[in-house]
C-alpha cells in the first residue's frame, strides 16, 4: 500500500483533512492581540497562586517592549536570551519581544557557564533575563559573551503586597532566597514602571521570531531559526488535530509544568492554548511533586501535558491520587517516547487516554499526534494536516506502509534553517525535505512508530543531549583520553547517559569524572553512570564506534 494513501485514509478515517490549515494571523503579535481583544479579562496564565488575565499579561508585556526600546535601545532583530523556569514573566518577556521585534533565546536556567558562553556568542545575544538562582553562573560566563544589559528576575516580581513581602520573607527564613551583591544588572521590578509606549513592529512572516537552539544532527548546539510563519502554521495544524474530536476548547485550563525553554511547552502556552483563549497554570519546578500536586489541586483541569518520567514521578507519589481529574479530557504527551505501561497506568489513575506525538525542534515542533478518541498507544500518531511525509531507506529509496526507513518532513512548520550554519541547513533540509534522523514505519492506517535513531542523541526526561558535545567537554579533562557516551535505558527518565572512559591516569575515579562534568554541564547531561576501559571500539578511520558500545550494553 501507499503510504501518502495510508495517510490520507487515515486522516478522512478520524475526521481530519489533509489540506493545510488556514493560518491564525499574519503575525505572531496579532494573533496574540486578536486574543487579548477577544477576551481581555479572561485568565491566562497562573503561577505561585496568582493569576494574571490576557489584559494584565498584555500590560506587562508592554512595559517591558518599552523599556527595551526606550531604555536600553534595542531593535528589531536583535536577540535576547530568556533564562528563565516557568514564571509569568516568561511569555510575559517573549510577547514583549514580539511586539518590537526581538528574537528571543530561549536558554536553560540550568546551563553551565561553557554551555552559556557558546549559546550567547553563537546568537549574539545582547539581553538576558535570568532567575536570580542563576545569576552567579551567568556573571562568570558574561565577560566572554557579546551581552550588554541584564535583568535579574525573582520569582516574587509580580505578586502585590502584602503576598509579596510574605512570600520574600518565608523565602528568606527556609533558606531558599538568594542574596545577589550589587552590580552590573537591572532589576526586574524596574521595567515595571515603564509606560506602554512604544514603537511597533510590522513583523513579516517570514522573520525569525525564536532561536531555539539544538544538537541538530552532530557536533555542537545550533540555533534554530523559527519564523512567525513556521509557528503560526505549527499551531494551526496541532488545533486542527485537538479540536477534531472536542465540541469546544474554549477557556480550558491547561496544566504546564515543562519548562518553557523546550520548544513543546513554549509553543503550547505561547500559542496553541492562547489560541483556544485558555488558562495555562505554569509549574516552575516540576521536579518538586509534593509542591507540584499541591499548585494544582484548586484547579479542574481539562488538559494536562507531559512526559514519560513526569507522568512515573506523579503517580508514585502519594499525594497524586488527591488530585481532582474529573474535568481531565485530553492528556498530552511528547518530548521523549512514551511507554505503553505508563500510558496504560495514567488511563487507569486518571480515566484519560494519552495522546502521544512526535515533533522536533526544527519543526516548530509538531509533526504527528494521536487524534483524541484515536490513540493508538505505542505509536507516535497521525501527521497533522498540511505535513507531508516520506519514509526513505540508506540509499534514498522511498519506503512504502509497513516498511522501514528514516522520517522525511515538508511543511509550513520546517525551519527556515539553522543560525549561521547553512552548510547544516543544506545536510538537514534536502529538496525542501527536512531529514528527521529517526527510523520509522508508518501502518496501513496512517500511524507512525518510531524505531530506532540513525543519530547518536540521547534523550533524557525529554531534553536532547548529544554525544559529541559532551564528549567534547569531558576530553579537555588533563586525565582523559578517550571517551564516547551513550544513552541506556532508565524507568523514568526513558534514557541516561552513560559515559565511557579510556584514562591516562590509573588514579582517576568515577566520582572525579562525574564531579568534572557537573562543573562543564548542565544537570541533566551528567552521566549517570562512567565504565572505564583500556580501549574503546573504532573503525578503520579511527572513528569511536559507539554502536558496538550500545549492541553490548543491551546483551
Amino acid at each position: 500500500m501507499l503510504l501518502e494513501q495510508a495517510v490520507k485514509q487515515g486522516r478522512e478515517r478520524v475526521g481530519l483533512s489533509s489540506d493545510k490549515p488556514k493560518l491564525p494571523a499574519e503575525s505572531l503579535i496579532r494573533f496574540w492581540s486578536n486574543t487579548v481583544q477577544s477576551c481581555p479579562d479572561k485568565p491566562a496564565f497562573s503561577c505561585l497562586g496568582q493569576t494574571l488575565s490576557y489584559g494584565e499579561v498584555d500590560q506587562l508585556s508592554r512595559r517591558i517592549a518599552s523599556y527595551l526600546q526606550k531604555d536600553l535601545g534595542l531593535k528589531a532583530g536583535d536577540r535576547i536570551a530568556i533564562q528563565l523556569p516557568n514564571l509569568i514573566q516568561y511569555p510575559a518577556i517573549a510577547l514583549a519581544a514580539w511586539h518590537i521585534g526581538l528574537v528571543v533565546v530561549n536558554t536553560n536556567p540550568m546551563y553551565s557557564v561553557r554551555e552559556l558562553i557558546h549559546q550567547f556568542n553563537d546568537a549574539g545575544v545582547k539581553a538576558v533575563f535570568v532567575l536570580d538562582k542563576f545569576y552567579s553562573t551567568l556573571l562568570e560566563a558574561r565577560p566572554n559573551t557579546p551581552i550588554e544589559h541584564v535583568i535579574l528576575v525573582r520569582a516574587l516580581d509580580l505578586l502585590p503586597m502584602p503576598k509579596k513581602a510574605i512570600g520574600g520573607l518565608l523565602m528568606r527564613l527556609t533558606g531558599r532566597w538568594t542574596p545577589v551583591k550589587a552590580g552590573d544588572w537591572i532589576p526586574f521590578s524596574q521595567l515595571l514602571k515603564s509606560g506602554c509606549i512604544f514603537q511597533a513592529y510590522s513583523a513579516k512572516l517570514n522573520d525569525i521570531c525564536t532561536l531555539q537552539y539544538t544538537g541538530g544532527t552532530t557536533g555542537a548546539s545550533k540555533g534554530v531559526m523559527l519564523t512567525n510563519k513556521s509557528v503560526l502554521s505549527n499551531i494551526a495544524q496541532a488545533l486542527s488535530v485537538l479540536s477534531s474530536r472536542e465540541k469546544s476548547l474554549e477557556g480550558v485550563c491547561t496544566i504546564a509544568p515543562l519548562p518553557m525553554y523546550h520548544i513543546y511547552s513554549y509553543a503550547l502556552c505561547l500559542g496553541i492554548i492562547p489560541a483556544i483563549k485558555g488558562h495555562s497554570v505554569l509549574i516552575p519546578d516540576p521536579r518538586n511533586i509534593s509542591a507540584f500536586i499541591g499548585s494544582i489541586k484548586q484547579y479542574q483541569f481539562d488538559i494536562f501535558t507531559g512526559l514519560n518520567s513526569l507522568f512515573v514521578a506523579l503517580m508514585e507519589h502519594s499525594k497524586f491520587k488527591s488530585l481532582d481529574f474529573s474535568k481531565l479530557r485530553i492528556t498530552l504527551s511528547g518530548g521523549m517516547a512514551l511507554m505503553e505501561s505508563v500510558a496504560k497506568d495514567w488511563e487507569t489513575a486518571t480515566g484519560c487516554v494519552v495522546s502521544e506525538g512526535y515533533g522536533m525542534t526544527e519543526a516548530s515542533p509538531v509533526v504527528s499526534m494521536n487524534p483524541i478518541g484515536f490513540q493508538k498507544i505505542g505509536s507516535a500518531g497521525i501527521p497533522i494536516p498540511g505535513t507531508e511525509i516520506k519514509v526513505v531507506d540508506e540509499q534514498g529509496v522511498e519506503q512504502q506502509v509497513g516498511g522501514e526507513g528514516e522520517l522525511c518532513v515538508r511543511g509550513d512548520q520546517v525551519m527556515k534553517g539553522y543560525w549561521h550554519c547553512s552548510e547544516k541547513t543544506a545536510e538537514t533540509i534536502v529538496d525542501g525535505w527536512l531529514h528527521t534522523g529517526d527510523i520509522v514505519k508508518v501502518d496501513e492506517q496512517g500511524y507512525i512508530k518510531v524505531v530506532d535513531r540513525l543519530k547518536d542523541m540521547i534523550i533524557v526526561s525529554g531534553f536532547n543531549v548529544y554525544p559529541n558535545e559532551l564528549e567534547q567537554a569531558l576530553t579537555v579533562h588533563p586525565d582523559v583520553s578517550q571517551c564516547a557516551a551513550i544513552g541506556v535505558p532508565d524507568p523514568k527518565a526513558g534514557e541516561v547517559v552513560k559515559m565511557f572512559v579510556v584514562s591516562a591516569n590509573p588514579e582517576l575515579t568515577e566520582d572525579q569524572v562525574i564531579d568534572y562534568c557537573k562543573q562543564n554541564m548542565a544537570g541533566y547531561k551528567v552521566p549517570k553512570y562512567i565504565e572505564f576501559r583500556d580501549q574503546l571500539p573504532m573503525s578503520n578511520v579511527g572513528k569511536v564506534l559507539r554502536k558496538d558500545l550500545r549492541v553490548e550494553q543491551a546483551n
